[in-house]
């Protein structure tokens, strides 16, 4: 089946023969995609979502491949909450793998500190930003389920008869970033190593690793490929995370010779085509991650002092 083909609609998709790919438009902050390979008698699921009532719906809608087929497997692609916080729902005895330093990056941010900034004070530019692009989720109450399985190397899963490869491409979006290659329908799930349509975001880096982590995606020759965030694609959208990428460390290696600051390298970026694309503020964490791989004298700065950077942040 063409990716093009798959229409961008909420729900459960068979985008290949008993791989299916759960779909949440419009791919904005915590609308993120999931998937589900059927074996024969058992399934595996690639991401949980962001929080409980829209993981139970996901659930609810593969109930018809799951309850012929139980799952038997659970991969997160990463640590970040919209890929990981519904953790909790899926059913005992389900086997969940991740990169590394998942359990780590889950715990530095886990669903209450969430819930907590929901309602924080946090001054007029940070505040609505996080209420609008969050206060939509539910995160109180979320148990934290971390994995039983990490994946450091290249890993085969037989699920129902049919491989599935677990593949580490990190650090690149986050420390340990994961993509699940289905070879016999030739489907790739991408995680957040793929935004389609939005800015991807840059949480560790460096650049070049993420750069690499395209071209070993796109070596694999996927017919298919199912983004973290977006609408399901193909090798082309590959390269134009890539294209992106690739932009984004050529200026932040021009700026640094220039002598500008990362701060004012964001305020003077021209996105170019890229600035039709949504979440463009983004550019600026991913901007402060390249300065920081690029220059180790760029000074850290807390999570919260980015997002307030992201917030305020006025496109040129």
């Amino acid at each position: 089946m063409s990716a093009h083909r798959i229409a961008y609609r909420k729900g459960l998709h068979e985008i290949a023969e008993g791989v299916h790919a759960w779909l949440a438009p419009d791919g904005g902050w915590g609308l993120s995609n999931a998937g589900l390979i059927e074996g024969a008698g058992s399934t595996l699921l690639v991401d949980t979502l962001f929080d409980l009532p829209m993981t139970r719906e996901m659930l609810t809608a593969m109930a018809s491949v799951t309850d012929r087929s139980p799952l038997r497997h659970a991969v997160n692609t990463h640590a970040n909450g919209d890929h990981c916080y519904g953790n909790a729902l899926l059913p005992a005895g389900t086997v969940i793998h991740a990169g590394p330093h998942f359990d780590d990056d889950l715990h530095e941010v886990p669903p209450a500190l969430l819930a907590q900034l929901m309602t924080a004070e946090l001054g007029p530019v940070l505040g609505p930003y996080l209420r609008r692009n969050f206060g939509a989720y539910t995160f109180a109450d979320i148990p934290v389920r971390g994995a039983e399985e990490t994946v450091t190397a290249p890993t085969t899963l037989e699920v129902g008869g049919r491989a599935v490869e677990v593949l580490p491409l990190g650090p690149a979006h986050t420390r340990g970033d994961v993509v699940v290659w289905v070879p016999d329908a030739r489907t790739l799930f991408a995680g957040d190593l793929l935004f389609i349509g939005g800015t991807p975001m840059i949480w560790s880096g460096p650049v070049e690793n993420w750069i690499a982590a395209c071209d070993r995606m796109l070596a694999l020759d996927p017919v298919t490929v199912v983004p973290g965030h977006g609408p399901v694609t193909g090798p082309d959208g590959i390269r134009q995370v890539r294209d992106y990428l690739t932009f984004l460390h050529g200026y932040a290696v021009s700026s640094i010779a220039a002598g500008r600051t990362w701060q004012e390298a964001a305020a003077v970026v021209d996105l170019g085509r890229y600035a039709t694309w949504g979440e463009t503020e983004r550019t600026v964490a991913n901007l402060y991650a390249a300065y920081r791989s690029l220059d180790p004298a760029t000074e850290p700065i807390t999570l919260l002092e980015l997002l307030t950077a992201m917030a305020g942040w006025q496109r040129p």
